[in-house]
């Protein structure tokens, strides 16, 4: 049996997740459940490893494969932020504002 199955046929209890950023202008991101929304200046992506915000100028999507769960993102990146536990107040606000 393999080592990383839980039991759950749900392909992303297991899947890998991995940020691979290029000279601040390209990023992949694997292991990416689904887009919770974007912008030209924010990202927020469910990953298998909780919420991940992409924040930046000139932000755009360059490629989605949603199977795969793969997301690559071009622009300037000024930062990534998982938002989870820690950071609950944040996400918070963050989702507020997208359900106003």
């Amino acid at each position: 049996m393999n080592q990383y199955y839980d039991g759950n046929k749900d392909k992303t209890s297991y899947q890998e997740h991995d940020v691979i950023m290029r000279g601040r202008k390209l990023l992949d991101i694997t292991g990416v459940k689904q887009v919770e929304s974007f912008d030209n200046e924010e990202f927020l992506l469910e990953t298998v490893m909780g919420i991940l915000s992409v924040r930046g100028q000139n932000l755009q999507m360059k490629n989605l494969d949603v199977d795969k769960g793969i997301v690559s993102i071009k622009g300037k990146v000024f930062d990534l932020v998982y938002l989870d536990e820690h950071n609950s107040e944040k996400a918070k606000g963050l989702f507020s504002k997208l359900f106003r």
